[in-house]
């Protein structure tokens, strides 16, 4: 079955079946454990929930204010999670991370860094410091960051996974305006991943770049799924509707995250947070049933009502 038949036949009938056939197959931790999907450029796979840094991870060294950060990323490892999404333009972020991660946390993260300034040499120096700062020898995915000297850094990375300083490539944005110019580069480059919005209540993505994505073997990392929080100024006061019970749902939060990783395009979705609790609802978007299409049909039904 080529990729882009099997978007269409997973979105009606994987959900329902527990397991798909493809380079976004699912495997489970046990029988509580998170929904895993697979990187089609190596096989390896990986939690569908993740961890962002933007915003709660921006703190300076001050013990009461990392206190948190640190329940959060033991309950995250506790709850199966992996893969963590940070860059150097989140301020302190990476220093955070690296600084929190214990040995045994380190062992099991998988570190996903960006690069974001311009020139082959401040690249490279921003790279060395990104390692050093999280105590990575080597890094599991970096992107150019919002495709910034693109092709500049992409030959870099490139020599850099070469030389196994770098285990995966890719490159990211967080609008719906630049999914074109994603889809350009997805088209004409030999990536691992990309990272963009996608969301109930902007799912511009399903139309060309996840498709796409498929088709080419690229991994997805979706940022924004939440909307940067936007959409629980609206949803705050609803009821969950009665049937978000059917796919193991408790909390919108997880309906959300559910429609998102829902699409068999989705390789991981990676919400920020700095509270335990919230990392806890996250995580259980990860397990139980997904959602099928009819059901994605009345999650966007329901959040944009």
């Amino acid at each position: 079955m080529q990729r882009r038949q099997f978007l269409h036949v997973g979105l009606a009938s994987f959900a329902a079946s527990g397991t798909v056939v493809g380079s976004t197959a699912l495997a489970r931790d046990g029988a509580a454990g998170l929904i895993r999907r697979t990187i089609p450029s190596s096989g390896e796979t990986i939690p569908v929930i993740g961890l962002g840094t933007s915003g709660p991870f921006e703190v300076g060294v001050d013990a009461a204010a990392r206190a948190p950060l640190a329940e959060v990323l033991e309950g995250f490892f506790a709850g199966g999670g992996t893969l963590i999404d940070t860059s150097p333009m989140y301020s302190t972020a990476e220093d955070v991370l690296g600084d929190l991660l214990t040995p045994a946390m380190q062992t099991r993260a998988f570190v996903a860094t960006k690069v974001w300034t311009r020139g082959e040499q401040e690249g490279i120096a921003q790279m060395n410091r990104s390692a050093q700062r999280m105590k990575r020898k080597v890094l599991d995915l970096v992107q150019v960051h919002n495709l910034l000297d693109l092709e500049v850094h992409l030959r870099t990375l490139r020599r850099w996974k070469d030389e196994g300083r770098v285990r995966y490539i890719g490159i990211t944005h967080y609008t719906v305006a630049a999914q074109a110019q994603l889809a350009e580069v997805v088209a004409r480059e030999k990536l691992d991943f990309v990272q963009f919005n996608y969301s109930a209540t902007s799912p511009e993505a399903e139309q060309r770049l996840l498709p796409l994505c498929a088709d080419r073997g690229v991994a997805t990392l979706v940022n924004r799924a939440f909307d940067d929080g936007k959409v629980f100024a609206k949803l705050k006061d609803r009821p969950l509707p009665p049937w978000a019970a059917e796919i193991d749902c408790s909390s919108w939060a997880q309906l959300l995250l559910k429609f998102v990783i829902s699409h068999p395009a989705v390789t991981a979705v990676i919400p920020a947070t700095g509270k335990a609790k919230n990392l806890l609802d996250n995580l259980a978007g990860g397990r139980g049933r997904l959602p099928d299409a009819t059901q994605r049909k009345a999650i966007v039904e329901a959040v944009r009502a």
